[in-house]
């Protein structure tokens, strides 16, 4: 690690230090992608001559990138075979009160986010967050804010959490001290997760404002209907219906018609026997649909019709079915229920929630050719819990947003897999298939193997399991690339040569003497806190992965100077790094529950500041025990 230890600004550091903080100003901004700051940043440094331009793209190699875009890749393995979906319905409670589903809730949230990618355990979680909501009588944001939290903080256990634990244990790599392992985060991590999620699910939500919402209220999902077709020699053939629905009670689907021989009956007797081919039209949620489905091991009709695509029974089953779902269509249901269930041409309305990072942010309907491209029209748009002051086809996307629209369920299936949306309506309905649920969780289980027992560096390591997931199919070989965040792995990538360069000009350096002298005013413990605190106010307010790659060559230049030991202090921007609970940019969990929430700005903090508060009366001690100076 080459450090100059500048007693007085040089042109070198005047450059990286403006470069930096022009870039902090632009991500508190907001009107420029994170990924964009970045790479403009990295390129000021390339033309500023901080940074050689041979080394300029030196970051898409670092084994921290490597090993984020292999475990995006791996948790989309676990999202596609449906091993979430199984997991969340083997452990959520169905009858249990506010305190115990939230626990379960928020710390099976907390556990996914451990050894799978924070955002996508929150998308997956978020629908059964909302369902929640109404049985345990909150609105969709005091259940929603809490799981975010949960999964940041279940982000901090381990190495492959979250991207800044990668990034820490890569930058102590460069230091000549080796990568921490995958566990080293838990001693600390694992305390201070449980601590704030049993804080969260028992106290916290209780400060969370009742926002109305647009996901709780106008926009509300609910049971639906569709239809499956009893295979030959399925497990439902000679069933009486009563029968069939006896061993589905639990999930809360029910039989509201039947097709036989394209004879459409509405309300069966439940003494009829269930043959090979009927179609059984069904009312259920999508989760309770997805776990009645497996019960029995049947299929969507939809799909039997799709790979029949000329055959004219296929097609009236369908027309029997949409008969069979208008007779049973309660009569006070609106007008755009109505019309969902009555056409033929499967025209849906769904509500999404935009990803941070989802191609449609920054454009509008109109831009993106909504209607003539996708055949889609955008009915409602909530932002912030509120109807923008702007037409619809004209305004600009954020990320948080909360869209209403109307299409052909392919067309928006199609739309929703191109640019990065969450459906928290009718969603698409993953039915777990638990052979290839057992090979992902298997793939998964045996990387961290790998990596825990040295066997392999975490790159390889995680490599490994990518290249099993696609021999396995686990993850579709189109999907391999999809999978990955690659605004992400752009702005971890761009921003470790310009935090290479805050070390080799002497600039972080500078600075940790600053900060040890005038703040700290030379005590070790007091310089600790010093690192956490000034890490979870940046990680506040601009990317957390951003923050981490800034404040890893300050923390070691402040061990440096301190002659204490680095980890203490690598270990404090990890945990800072994962504590961005104050605003909704801080982390893209945060910004995903902004519209289906119904949350502005300022509600954050409320419960956020307590969390952080927590945070640091826990770890701060456990910091000194396990990683002593």
């Amino acid at each position: 690690m080459a450090q100059q230890k500048a007693a007085s600004l040089t042109t070198p550091h005047i450059l990286i230090f403006s470069i930096l903080v022009a870039m902090m100003g632009l991500f508190l901004w907001g009107r420029f992608r994170h990924d964009v700051v970045a790479l403009a940043a990295l390129m000021a440094c390339v033309i500023a001559g901080v940074v050689p331009a041979d080394a300029a793209f030196a970051g898409f190699g670092h084994p921290a990138v490597i090993t984020v875009a292999c475990v995006l890749v791996l948790s989309q393995g676990l999202r596609n075979t449906g091993a979430v979906d199984w997991l969340a319905r083997s452990i959520l409670p169905r009858e249990a009160g506010r305190t115990i589903t939230m626990l379960a809730l928020i710390g099976l949230g907390a556990a996914l986010s451990g050894f799978m990618n924070n955002v996508g355990a929150m998308a997956l979680l978020m629908p059964i967050a909302v369902q929640l909501s109404a049985r345990l009588e909150l609105t969709p944001g005091q259940v929603l804010m809490p799981l975010a939290f949960g999964t940041i903080l279940g982000g901090m256990t381990t190495l492959v959490g979250t991207p800044p634990n990668l990034i820490v244990s890569g930058f102590r790599q460069e230091a000549g001290l080796g990568q921490f392992a995958m566990f080293d985060f838990a001693p600390v991590g694992v305390a201070v997760a449980v601590l704030g999620v049993i804080f969260i699910a028992v106290i916290g939500w209780r400060f969370v404002p009742a926002r109305k919402s647009a996901a709780g209220n106008e926009f509300a999902t609910g049971a639906y209907l569709t239809e499956v077709r009893v295979p030959d020699e399925g497990k439902a053939v000679g069933l009486t219906l009563r029968g069939f629905e006896a061993e589905i009670v639990d999930t809360g689907a029910q039989v509201v018609g039947m097709i036989r021989n394209e004879v459409a009956i509405t309300a069966p007797h439940g003494g009829r026997r269930i043959m090979a081919g009927d179609i059984l039209v069904l009312q259920a949620e999508v989760d309770a649909l997805a776990e009645a489905l497996s019960v029995f091991d049947i299929k969507l009709e939809e799909e039997k019709a799709q790979s029949h695509s000329g055959d004219d029974t296929a097609e009236d089953a369908a027309q029997k079915t949409a008969e069979v779902a208008q007779a049973v269509q309660e009569e006070g249901d609106d007008d755009g229920a109505k019309d969902t269930a009555e056409t033929e041409d499967d025209i849906v309305l769904r509500e999404l929630a935009v990803l941070p990072g989802s191609t449609i942010v920054g454009r509008s309907a109109s831009d993106m050719l909504l209607r003539t491209r996708y055949g889609i029209n955008l009915l409602a748009v909530s932002r912030e819990g509120r109807p923008p002051q702007a037409r619809l086809r004209q305004l600009k996307l954020r990320s948080g947003d909360l869209l209403l629209t109307q299409g052909p369920g392919e067309a928006l299936a199609e739309f929703i897999k191109e640019t990065g949306c969450v459906p928290l309506g009718e969603r698409e309905l993953r039915i777990p298939d638990k052979r290839m649920a057992i090979i992902a969780g298997a793939i998964m289980l045996g990387a961290i193997a790998i990596v825990t027992l040295g066997l392999l560096p975490a790159p390889v390591g995680f490599a490994l399991g990518v290249l099993a997931s696609m021999l396995l199919r686990t993850v579709p070989l189109r999907k391999i690339y999809t999978a990955i965040d690659w605004p992400v792995i752009v702005l971890l990538a761009a921003l470790i040569p310009v935090a290479g360069a805050m070390l080799t000009t002497g600039a972080a350096d500078l600075l940790a003497r600053f900060l040890v002298e005038t703040i700290a005013q030379g005590n070790p413990v007091a310089a600790l806190a010093v690192v956490l605190i000034t890490t979870m106010f940046l990680s506040d307010v601009m990317n957390n992965a951003a923050t981490a790659a800034i404040l890893c060559p300050i923390a070691l230049g402040i061990a440096a100077t301190l002659d204490v030991n680095p980890d203490s202090f690598l270990m404090a921007v990890a945990i800072g790094a994962s504590c961005a609970f104050l605003t909704p940019i801080g982390h893209q969990n945060n910004t995903l529950i902004l519209g289906p929430g119904g949350f502005r700005f300022s509600d954050y903090w409320r419960l956020g500041l307590l969390v952080e508060l927590l945070v640091v009366a826990v770890s701060m001690p456990l910091l000194l025990i396990v990683w002593p100076l």
